[in-house]
């Protein structure tokens, strides 16, 4: 918790006011107050971590096929931002190079420099065809950046989140001591009186099923669990979220979560 309110993310950079994965998303949601961000990582055919949603390019880029397909090369060739409503308008206020497509380790790389403590939670996407390499690949590149044993004081924390309870339980094997989100749509057996699988450390349930099951959050906070809700956006689903006391609020409008936070607080 953040002074005494849930900690919030900027899903995928903060995906309602700028074009989704890129830097310019990020840099504008620390500068807004986010605690943290949240990215989705896929592996490219010759084994780069990049910041991509989909499966296919279709939705983000002007490419097509299965980003699993492409070289690092072939995508950075692409343009990631200009199927964003506001990439227009803001083309002026961030370089170039805030566009394009982000790899894991530019995006590590600009939240080491920009100066402030910061959370990052890191969604490894499943099916695969890279399978277990896609966790191998990432708990390396933690390492590599000295994440991957954190410390109470590292200005970067990070906690990896999956849909898929076999890729958190490799990440707790490769690294126990980062922490991981069990991502929830539906609740699977046992889950609703507040078990986990194992490897994973924290809930992750979906806004959807909160709808369906407001009392979800204090059953796995009654088990000793932590739970981030995803993706919160409207004001009546914070509202509900914010009643039930979760540990972070993840949003495509982290400034808008901030903001109503601040006014419940002075009520």
């Amino acid at each position: 918790m953040a002074s005494g309110r849930p900690l919030v993310f900027a899903h995928r950079g903060g995906a309602d006011a700028l074009p989704e994965h890129t830097l310019a998303a990020y840099l504008r949601a620390l500068d807004e107050g986010a605690d943290g961000v949240e990215c989705d990582v896929r592996l490219t055919r010759d084994g780069h971590l990049v910041c991509v949603h989909d499966r296919r390019l279709n939705r983000t880029s002007n490419g097509t096929g299965l980003v699993s397909g492409k070289t690092l090369a072939e995508l950075e060739e692409l343009d990631f931002a200009s199927w964003h409503p506001a990439a227009a308008a803001a083309a002026d206020e961030w370089p170039e190079e805030h566009a394009r497509l982000l790899t894991l380790e530019r995006l590590l790389d600009a939240l080491r420099e920009h100066g402030r403590p910061v959370r990052v939670l890191i969604e490894t996407k499943h099916p695969s065809r890279y399978g277990a390499e896609v966790e191998r690949r990432l708990v390396a590149m933690l390492r590599r950046y000295g994440l991957a044993e954190p410390k109470p004081d590292d200005p970067i924390q990070v906690t990896v989140m999956s849909f898929a309870a076999l890729a958190l339980r490799r990440v707790r094997k490769l690294a126990p001591a980062v922490p991981t989100v069990y991502l929830l749509e539906i609740v699977p057996p046992g889950v609703g009186r507040g078990r986990l699988p194992f490897g994973a450390r924290i809930a992750g349930p979906g806004i959807a099923l909160l709808r369906s099951r407001p009392q979800l959050v204090s059953a796995l906070r009654a088990a000793g669990h932590q739970t981030y809700v995803w993706t919160v956006n409207e004001e009546a689903d914070l509202d509900l979220v914010v009643a039930q006391r979760p540990d972070g609020i993840i949003s495509d409008r982290p400034k808008f979560v901030l903001e109503r936070l601040e006014k419940v607080s002075e009520v």
